[in-house]
């Protein structure tokens, strides 16, 4: 049977001149995700990025009744998404596989790569935005590209599922970043690919 969770030990700071060892779980998909008990809440956990015992609710990633969790337990955490937008509006300009798909978008090839990757997934393909909302670009024209989330990676070509996609930034037909960050509506933290 697999490991749903691990423990992970650390050194806390001496109190009383002692040094203690304590226990952080986390997720086995996922060490980065701490797991904690919900403070007022019996038979739930927060999901976090953060050590901090007791944890924040506030601050949590979201909170399931079953670990692993799964898209029937999960309940993603409002203000999560708005910290990570907000993040991703400073910081997504500079992401490097962002900024080399604006300059694969810009390429000569560009907008005939996207029309042959054009195929269902969001209504659009390779690095373009939606061909209906006249967002296709590329072959210095510009248009979108979008930031996406590694957990189910699309083949090449293709752009990610909706529900693995931040958000997208417009470009211009040289491939530089032009356009603020735009959330994309469709993001889920927990899809049945995982977290």
């Amino acid at each position: 049977m697999a490991t749903l969770f691990r423990s992970i030990s650390r050194l806390s700071p001496p109190m009383n001149g002692q040094s203690r060892i304590r226990t952080i779980t986390t997720l086995s998909s996922n060490p980065s995700i701490k797991v904690f008990p919900h403070p007022s809440k019996p038979n739930t956990h927060l999901l976090t990025y953060l050590e901090t015992n007791p944890p924040n609710p506030s601050l949590a990633i979201g909170t399931t009744t079953t670990v692993p969790p799964t898209p029937n337990s999960f309940r993603e955490n409002p203000r999560f998404l708005t910290i990570l937008n907000d993040v991703l509006a400073k910081h997504a300009a500079n992401d490097p596989d962002l900024k080399a798909q604006a300059q694969a978008f810009a390429s000569p090839g560009g907008f005939s790569f996207i029309q042959a990757g054009r195929s269902g997934r969001g209504g659009s393909g390779g690095a373009g935005g939606a061909s209906a909302e006249g967002g296709a670009g590329g072959a210095g024209v510009g248009g979108w590209v979008h930031l996406s989330d590694t957990r189910n990676p699309p083949e090449f070509g293709r752009i990610a599922w909706p529900e693995d996609i931040f958000g997208s930034v417009e470009v211009n037909g040289k491939g530089e970043i032009i356009g603020n960050y735009q959330p994309s509506g469709t993001y889920r933290i927990i899809t049945p690919n995982g977290m």
